[in-house]
């Protein structure tokens, strides 16, 4: 279903004044731009049938900009150090108007390689994190036995990366929904502030200027407001397909990841990273239980495969044993753990491998889409960005939310998420 044009004029206006922002899409990336910009003192409204029930439910969290460098995407990668740092503050804040703990683990990361193949391999990747001034080192395996007890018998070679950190996406969002739809959070129950609307955006309304001045739902409600922005995940290109001066080229790219249940047995403390026969596989724990019947138990996520797929939600059983096979490779442990959920998602993709990210040429609409895999790492910086885009930003200096001037590499990391991009590829004569 297409998000289409559609004059201001029909459906039945919600009740009250119109909302400064109406954002379509309630996973972390679309709440944490809702509660930035709430917090700058505009009124939000978040339209989502169901909250936190897409990419970011699958999520392991991995806040990881040094281990997902990659060949030829320099852009991608100052991206995501500059979303790295936005990470602290942003949990703090969180934490502070929630008191809720978003699993923010900075233990640093470790990456394995399982054979002489894959230690050429994992040893070209340090060589890149070294042309870039990252933080990286090859390891002895003793010295990541050391770090991590429970390495298999068979790895030939480790590498550390101190600050490749993690965080629980889950708990995150939980979090921002909490703080979205508290009454004493600014405004939440009048027309100021917050409000989480659990209904899905059907159409723009736009006003014969063709300014963007509202959604429409698909209870035939039109949500008023002064400007929208869409961070519906994969889905935000379709949404977007019929509106003139905007080209979202998202789609659907499905993923699996496994959580466990490790018991007192298993007590990963870091964040580990492998390269089994050239698969890749990750193995991201979350803090012990404290206390209670599952006390030192910890849950466990196992990730993650990547297919051209539609997001059918439907797990594969050659999935499910493509991961554990390469997971309990390097960490044998891991058959002791109980398997308990599998949660197969679509990230949202785009061709450059970078989101869209700020305000388009269409008056009133902002993009806050495509963030592929990394969509938890780059929330943070993502909601801030698009705030800055929306004038909320407090004072009038240019001043981030918290009163920082933004850098000149954050600045140029965000260049690359400008909206017009691909605008500019589809109109270039060939």
């Amino acid at each position: 279903m297409s998000l289409s044009v559609h004059s201001s004029a029909g459906g039945s206006a919600v009740p009250g004044e119109a909302r400064d922002v109406v954002v379509v899409g309630g996973g972390i990336v679309g709440l944490a731009v809702a509660w930035r910009a709430a917090s700058a003192g505009m009124t939000v409204t978040v339209l989502d049938p169901a909250p936190g029930a897409g990419a970011t439910h699958a999520a392991a969290g991995m806040l990881a900009p040094v281990t997902e460098a990659d060949f030829g995407e320099e852009a991608a990668l100052r991206l995501h150090l500059a979303a790295a740092a936005a990470w602290p503050a942003f949990g703090a804040d969180l934490h502070a108007a929630t008191g809720a703990d978003v699993g923010l683990r900075t233990a640093g990361t470790l990456t394995l390689a399982y054979d002489a193949d894959d230690l050429a391999l994992l040893r070209r990747v340090l060589a890149l994190h070294a042309v870039h001034g990252l933080a990286s080192h090859e390891l002895t395996v003793a010295d990541a036995r050391r770090r991590e007890p429970y390495l298999g018998p068979r790895v030939a070679g480790a590498a550390w990366a101190p600050a490749d950190h993690a965080v629980d996406p889950r708990a995150t969002h939980a979090a921002l929904l909490a703080v979205l739809g508290r009454r004493d959070a600014p405004g939440a129950s009048s027309a100021t502030g917050a409000r989480v609307v659990r209904a899905a955006a059907t159409r723009l309304a736009l006003d014969p200027a063709g300014r963007v001045v509202g959604v429409h739902d698909d209870a035939g409600r039109l949500h008023r407001a002064g400007a929208v922005v869409v961070a519906a995940g994969w889905q935000s290109g379709a949404l977007l397909a019929g509106v003139p001066g905007v080209v979202v080229p998202t789609r659907p790219v499905k993923g699996q990841t496994l959580r466990l249940d490790a018991g007192p047995d298993l007590a990963l403390e870091h964040v580990v990273r492998g390269l089994v026969q050239g698969r890749p596989v990750y193995v991201v724990p979350r803090d012990p239980e404290p206390g209670g019947p599952r006390a030192g138990h910890r849950e466990v996520v196992v990730g993650a495969t990547t297919e051209e797929n539609p997001d059918d939600r439907r797990a594969t059983a050659g999935g499910v044993f493509a991961l554990l096979r390469d997971a309990r490779a390097l960490l044998p442990g891991i058959d002791e753990a109980a398997l308990v959920e599998v949660t197969p998602r679509a990230r949202p993709a785009t061709p450059d491998n970078l989101p869209l990210v700020g305000p388009t040429d269409v008056p009133g609409l902002h993009l806050a889409t495509g963030h592929g895999r990394n969509g938890i790492l780059l929330a943070p910086l993502t909601a801030d960005a698009v705030v800055a885009g929306l004038g909320g930003l407090p004072g009038d200096d240019g001043t981030e939310p918290g009163g920082t001037a933004p850098g000149d590499d954050v600045a140029t990391a965000l260049a690359t998420a400008r909206t017009d991009r691909f605008v500019r590829t589809a109109t270039t004569p060939r």
